[in-house]
């Protein structure tokens, strides 16, 4: 008899619409839709999609509980042995969603799976409640992800012990699980340093996290003197998006002159971000980049002068690696051009 799971997707993924449609409240479709369908056919008779809660993103990241609980009457009604959520790719509040899902399923026994990028934030949070996969940052790799969540989901069905995350290919949750080894601690240390000295491959037992410290640089002793520069990951840019920033997953950013600018208009300027409703932004979009209250600070002395030259990218899904590149590198380019601090906004 072939399992039953149920399928959580957001309301892009179940047709419902975009950003507009993200408080979309959670609804249960009988069978599979979105991505499910290929979930399906990669199943064939070993499992079967129940059905399908559609949920938006800031529906379920809004009401935690509420979303919880609509999944566990899913799991009930249906009498399914395993939840799957997305994949969410490098969508944050998608990510969150389907963590939660996963997360509310586990909490109940039943079989939890998600798939994500690994610097999802969801990752971090959800990581210890349920397994995830690791994916492309985009949906451009739904293609490896189906079928790999596929056959994790089998394994875990069918009660298969799980090695490693390195073994295994899931992100590691941070649980440690007894083992035993012919070697004792202190030969098999010694044999992992040996290896070390000599350049030859070994795998640490207990990998350390690592952390990004980033020093604060001193204050600024007098803004009436100061040289002020605006970056942004809320998309701002000029009206029709000249460089094509992409409205998630960037892999660019863009400077734009501010000469004889006042005030942004929506004749003018827009958003490219697509993680956010765009209606204000883009009705006055000052609200994300603060032109006109700098301008006003720079005629009333309280600023030395406004850097005539903004930059601006989106945050919506981009790698972290990415923004670390580029954020050195504007940090050069204000740097050369003395500027003495930056007002880094986002949405």
């Amino acid at each position: 008899m072939a399992y039953r799971i149920i399928h959580y997707i957001n309301q892009f993924f179940g047709g419902v619409g975009g950003e507009d449609k993200a408080d979309h409240p959670p609804e249960l479709r009988a069978g599979a839709a979105g991505p499910g369908l290929a979930l399906k056919q990669a199943w064939g008779d070993q499992a079967e999609i129940a059905a399908t809660v559609v949920c938006g993103d800031n529906y379920c990241v809004g009401h935690p509980e509420e979303v919880a609980g609509f999944i566990g009457q899913a799991l009930d009604k249906y009498q399914a042995q395993a939840l799957v959520a997305g994949p969410a790719f490098n969508a944050g509040r998608y990510g969150l969603a389907c963590g939660l899902a996963a997360s509310a399923a586990a909490a109940r026994g039943r079989v939890s799976l998600t798939a994500m990028f690994p610097e999802n934030p969801g990752v971090e949070i959800y990581k210890a409640n349920t397994f995830i996969l690791p994916t492309a940052d985009s949906a451009r790799g739904m293609g490896q992800a189906v079928p790999a969540m596929a056959a994790f989901a089998i394994k875990l069905l069918n009660g298969r012990r799980l090695g490693s995350a390195a073994e295994e290919g899931y992100i590691e949750r941070g649980v440690r699980l007894n083992t035993f080894h012919d070697e004792i601690g202190a030969e098999r240390a010694v044999n992992m340093l040996m290896k070390k000295i000599k350049g030859q491959y070994f795998l640490t037992e207990y990998k350390m996290p690592a952390f990004d410290r980033v020093r604060p640089r001193p204050g600024v002793k007098d803004m009436s003197r100061a040289t002020i520069a605006l970056v942004t990951s809320g998309g701002i840019v000029p009206k029709g998006n000249p460089d094509h920033i992409p409205a998630s997953s960037a892999r660019s950013y863009g400077a734009y002159s501010l000469e004889g600018v006042d005030d942004l208009t929506g004749e003018d300027f827009q958003t490219a971000h697509g993680g956010y409703d765009q209606t204000f932004a883009n009705e006055d979009p000052d609200r994300v980049l603060p032109v006109d209250v700098l301008r006003c600070m720079e005629r009333e002395g309280r600023i030395g002068r406004l850097f005539p030259t903004y930059f601006a990218t989106v945050g919506n899904g981009t790698a972290v690696a990415h923004a670390a590149q580029w954020g050195g590198e504007i940090g050069q380019k204000l740097r050369e051009a003395e500027v003495q601090a930056v007002i880094l906004t986002s949405t």
